[in-house]
């Protein structure tokens, strides 16, 4: 009997090594199949797991209480597992290369606790060779194991969507890798389980490897296109959503829109696949210049922001500024790598410190990287000027009233970025009261 028919016998288990926005979506899901241990190092996101609590809000709480995910911050029980699956974030260093001491540290605890038999499949973002050229000699000198003979591994990236409640692991097609055939046939046997869109058989582990990479670098990529359209525009005095509405009309035209860029991916991964190629000789030219336009947004909503107050005769310095929302992108609690941090920084250099208000995110998480508190709505009153810079669905319900209410009583400018776009510009421009701006 394989590794396969024992799993799903219930002989066998499989783990879940680091239950973030990842990782424990996709234990949930194993769970309604299989035996799974979740493991993370955070004791206190284990605990709030245990007691119902899911602060990803990537499956909710009623599903957390329910699951039979055995979480554990005790690395000793991953040694009851045959199938590990890793998925660990993969973030830069502040000079942009590729900060791999997460899934260096996931693969130590992970070869601590391998026993024989054991399939590891990893599912972090890298560039091409990480997982056989670094993974596996961690996993071979922690365990005293050998790969190939004692345990195999294999290569499955994450393409989860934090926050995204239609494209999930069970509705995605998952890439799948294995180190030979016969791994790869259990790896697409066991995800098959719980992905009901299907697997794709990848040629090797370095093609999934680099597939994962170029998928967000192109998205990365098309978004920077639509950001210096905008910068461009906005100098000729044109919409860039008119302007794109328009292009869209067309058949071949891609639908990407301008905006922040940050996360853990589409901000990230270019710089892993940049990082490789200069090991070997090639500097990149378009995956580079990308990143630094959407690097620089930030600081461009920032400039744009000072323009216009000079623009409606106000002070610059200590301007009453509020910005909704601070998350990388809407209904989704994650602060890490947001963008909106570079457009509060900036402020900061002009004299400004802006009030932020997010009901959305993670208040602590927050506090802890950026030192930042969150004011509350009823804060978000005598304005200057107001972002609106994550289109949450708490702020696409705002009435033109609640919007009023932001701002100065009988203020004769009104500053209003609304950098989605989720208001309507017409109404907006037609307002003597308001200068509206948007990317």
């Amino acid at each position: 009997m394989g590794l396969y028919e024992k799993i799903v016998n219930g002989e066998e288990k499989l783990s879940l090594v680091g239950l973030g926005y990842v990782g424990m979506p996709i234990a949930v899901a194993f769970a309604r199949k299989i035996n799974v241990i979740g493991f993370d190092l955070n004791a206190a996101k284990i605990d709030l797991y245990k007691s119902g609590i899911d602060p990803t809000n990537e499956v909710g709480n009623d599903v957390i209480k329910n699951t039979k995910v055995d979480f554990t911050a005790d690395p000793a029980k991953l040694k009851e597992a045959k199938f590990h699956i890793v998925a660990v974030p993969t973030p830069v260093n502040d000079d942009h290369t590729p900060d791999l001491s997460p899934v260096e540290g996931a693969s130590r605890i992970l070869g601590q606790n391998l026993t024989k038999g054991s399939i590891v499949v990893f599912e972090s973002t890298v560039y091409p060779g990480v997982t056989e050229d670094i993974c596996v000699p961690i996993l071979e000198k922690e365990s005293g194991l050998k790969c190939g003979e004692d345990f195999f591994i294999g290569y499955s990236p994450e393409r989860i969507n934090p926050g995204d409640k239609v494209h999930r692991l069970e509705t995605i097609t998952k890439i799948v890798s294995g180190m030979n055939e016969e791994t790869l046939d259990t790896i697409a046997k066991v995800y098959e389980l719980v992905v009901e869109a299907g697997v794709y058989r990848a040629e090797s582990i370095k093609v999934a490897e680099a597939a994962k990479v170029i998928e967000n670098s192109q998205r990365d990529i098309n978004i920077a296109f639509m950001n210096e359209l905008s910068i461009i525009f906005n100098r000729m005095g044109i919409d860039t959503q008119s302007v794109l509405k328009a292009a869209g009309t067309k058949w071949n035209f891609l639908k990407f829109f301008p905006g922040l860029v940050g996360g853990h991916c589409i901000g990230v991964d270019p710089y892993y696949l940049t990082y490789k190629a200069e090991q070997l000789g090639y500097h990149s030219q378009i995956i580079l210049s990308g990143r630094r336009i959407n690097d620089d947004m930030g600081k461009y909503v920032a400039e744009s922001l000072v323009k216009t107050l000079i623009k409606a005769d106000k002070p610059v310095k200590n301007a009453k500024v509020g910005i909704l929302g601070f998350t990388f992108k809407e209904n989704c609690p994650d602060t890490r790598n947001t963008k909106v941090i570079d457009i509060y920084n900036e402020l900061m250099e002009y004299g400004i410190t802006p009030v932020v208000v997010d009901p959305a995110a993670d208040a602590d998480e927050a506090k802890r990287l950026y030192g930042i508190t969150f004011q509350s709505m009823d804060d978000m009153k005598d304005m200057d000027a107001v972002i609106i810079a994550v289109c949450h669905d708490q702020f696409s319900k705002l009435t033109d009233s609640d919007i009023d209410g932001f701002f100065k009583a009988g203020a004769d400018k009104k500053v209003l970025l609304d950098l989605k776009g989720i208001l309507d510009r017409k109404a907006y421009d037609a307002k003597k009261d308001y200068l509206y701006w948007r990317l």
